[in-house]
Parts: C-alpha cells; structure tokens; sequence
C-alpha cells in the first residue's frame, strides 16, 4: 500500500510527525503508517518511509547470516586457475596485494575498502545495533555507531563485485582451466542477505527505537524562531543550531558549499575520464609478448568472441554510466544555478538515477583486481594493470562523491518553492 503524506497545514492528525523530504525540501506531516505502508512525497513522488512489518528483527538475522557468509567468503577460495601446468589460487583479499605489489596501492585501497572494509563494517554495527536495541539498558552511543552503518551502505559494493568476478571469469576460461570456490557462492548468498536486510530494514522505526531508550546524541538549545529543516542523517525535523539533537550529525538546513563541490569533483572527473578511456586499463603477456587493452577494446574482445549480452553490460557500466552521470548531473548543477522552474519533478528523477547507478562502474576495476591476482604466470602468461585503471578508479569514487554533494533540495529552492 502506497499514500502520500499531507502537506505542513494538515494538522489533523495529532500524532503526526513532521518531515521534510530530502529530494526537494517540502516540509509535510506524517501520520502513523499501518504496517507495510510506503509514505511517498506528493510533491517529487520519494519515498519517506517504508513502514515494515517487523522492522528490526527480520533485518538482525539477515545481518547474522550475512556476517557468517562473509566469513566463509573471506577463508574461502575464490577461483582457481591452471594455465599449462602452472596453477594459482586466490582468495577476496587476493586482488588488493596484487595490485599493491604491481605498485598501484590506491587502486589496492579502493578494491580492499570497497569489497572488505564497508560491507563487513556494515554488517557488524548493523547487527550490533539491532541486537543491543533489544536489552533493557543499551549503550549510549549506538545512535553513533547506526549513522555510520547507514553511510557506509554507499561504499559497500559487493554485489558490483560479483557481477566483476563474472566478467573475469568469461575472461580467463578463454587461457585457461578454470574452478569456481566456494567464496563466489558465498558472495552470492551474501549479496542476497544484504539485499534482503535492506528491504526489510525500517530505518525510521530504528531511530524511533533509540529514541524510545533514551539514546540520542544530546539536546541543542536550538532557537525558537526560524524554519524548522531535516536532519540529512536521520531525518528528524527540528531547529537545532549545532547538531541533530538525535543522531548527532552537523545541523544544516543544505548541505554546505553544495554547488562548488559538486562542480569541482565533477570537473576532476570530467577531466580524468579522457585518460580512463584512452591509456590501456590493463596488459596482456602472452608467452613474453606484451599487448595493452583499454575498456573500449575489452568491450569489442568479448563482442567478438560472441558474448553480445557481456559485452553490452560492460559498455553501459564502464562507458555509459560515467558520461551519464558527468553530464546528468551537469546539467542539474547548470539549471539550479539559472533558477530552472521546468522539470523539476522530471530533474529529481534523473538525480536518483545519477545517484544510484554509479557504483555499477566499479565492474572493471574488480576484473582487473582479480586478473591481476590469478594470472601471474611470469612472461609466459600474465595480467597487469595500466594506468587508466586508476584514472577510471577516481572517475567512479569522484562521481560518487559528486551525486552526494549535490542537495536536490537546492533545485527547488532556485526554483521558489521552499521557504529560505
């Protein structure tokens, strides 16, 4: 079931909490939701809550099952490859020491936070939170530990991974024999209990339950007068003049410098994007002759082989993607800053999309970790990375970081339908 919340001057509902939209500022009331209801804005259509029907302890299994997978996944084998008699095994932190040892630390970093340090972090206050939510006298500080799992979810990629794992396998039955570990299958379960514990996760109904024990970061004195705006972290509505009195974030009512750092991460993406497209993202030695790939030629190698499907998903994630979020998200920057009045409800969209899909990106810097890993045979067969790949590395996280300093809000502030 699906509704729309009523606008700030219904107070008809005693009850009702106010919340401002993140996606374009409208302040609205929000009456009590019946389980498995969906509040959406009625004036940009987001989503404000999703009211679960067991908000916390579907999601605390979950979050179990995913650490247990997880650990599998981490002691397990990944693939295992033989290239005329010569055999190497690796495991998920495989990738990262090779491309350390190839001399490519920050791609090493980016791999290593990407499919180890966010998703475990997350798991572990995920479902430490849940549990301890659930004793009489909890810790104090889980409304902290909380507001860090919900922004390490941006930065926890390991479903990308998985699909990058599959790339590279089409990749490597080409040169060799290759045995799919344990580990795959364990991501594979994995991915689908984060998945799951998202879905069933009532954000909203967590916040409400710290509040309910007495966990919150603290009271601002705040001022009585001036507008009243959201906190980005967890939504409460107040004017605090410090930090959100529940969760402790930095109270702003945008974010800070918003259109000059969304520009200047964009401009350095921009700019980067030449050479991930045209120096080679990775070599190829082949019985002491070396040959370079960029991710334009992988995509025509696998159409060539016949991988049509493959071939189509690379270009749109390694090609498409980025230009799509770089010029998505430069025009939204170029229409605020005019005071654009039209599409607003259609440029909100487009900023969810800019904002969702440029994880997605990542597919071929986790192949290139992995092939990097497993295909170290000396001069008779080998796979290094190139430079682009650290170029289109920082294309993605630059882009990343781009969407979220971007406050949509902003558009219709231009606009003139917000109070400022």
């Amino acid at each position: 079931m699906s509704l729309a919340v009523a606008v700030a001057s219904d107070r008809s509902a005693a009850s009702a909490r106010l919340r401002e939209c993140p996606d374009c500022g409208l302040l609205q009331r929000m009456p009590p939701l019946p389980r498995g209801a969906v509040a959406r804005c009625p004036r940009c259509g987001a989503v404000l809550r999703r009211r679960r029907h067991d908000p916390a302890g579907r999601a605390l299994a979950l979050a179990l099952t995913g650490l247990l997978l997880f650990a599998i996944a981490f002691f397990a084998p990944l693939m295992d490859v033989d290239v005329r008699g010569l055999s190497r095994e690796m495991t998920l932190v495989g990738g990262p020491v090779a491309l350390e040892q190839h001399g490519y630390w920050p791609l090493a970093v980016a791999v290593l936070v990407t499919t180890l340090g966010a998703p475990a972090a997350r798991l572990l206050a995920l479902a430490y939170v849940l549990a301890l939510l659930r004793v009489d006298r909890p810790p104090r500080h889980l409304y902290a530990v909380f507001r860090w799992s919900e922004w390490l979810d941006r930065w926890a990629m390991l479903e990308v991974f998985l699909l990058g794992a599959f790339v590279a396998y089409t990749r490597l039955i080409a040169m060799a024999r290759v045995e799919v570990g344990a580990a795959v299958y364990a991501l594979g379960g994995l991915t689908l209990a984060l998945a799951a514990a998202d879905s069933a996760l009532d954000h909203e109904a967590v916040w409400q339950g710290l509040e309910h024990k007495g966990i919150v970061a603290g009271r601002d004195p705040g001022e009585p007068a001036g507008t009243p705006f959201g906190c980005d972290s967890c939504g409460l509505v107040s004017r605090a003049t410090h930090a959100c009195p529940r969760c402790g974030a930095a109270a702003r009512r945008r974010k800070p410098d918003s259109i000059v750092r969304a520009w200047s991460l964009l401009i350095a993406a921009a700019l980067l994007y030449v050479p991930a497209n045209t120096l080679p993202v990775m070599a190829y030695i082949n019985l002491g002759r070396s040959q370079d790939a960029t991710i334009l030629g992988g995509v025509a190698e696998l159409a060539d082989e016949g991988m049509w499907p493959l071939a189509a998903l690379v270009f749109f994630a390694s090609i498409t993607v980025p230009l799509l979020k770089i010029t998505g998200l430069g025009w939204l920057l170029l229409t605020t800053r005019r005071g654009e009045r039209r599409w607003l409800r259609g440029r909100t969209r487009l900023y969810r999309i800019v904002d969702s899909v440029g994880r997605w990106s990542m597919i071929d810097v986790f192949m290139i970790s992995i092939l990097t890993a497993l295909v170290r045979m000396g001069r008779l067969v080998s796979v290094d990375p190139g430079p682009a790949a650290v170029a289109f590395c920082a294309v993605v996280v630059l882009t990343i970081l781009a969407a979220s300093s971007f406050d949509p809000r902003l558009m219709w502030d231009a606009a003139g339908h917000n109070r400022t």
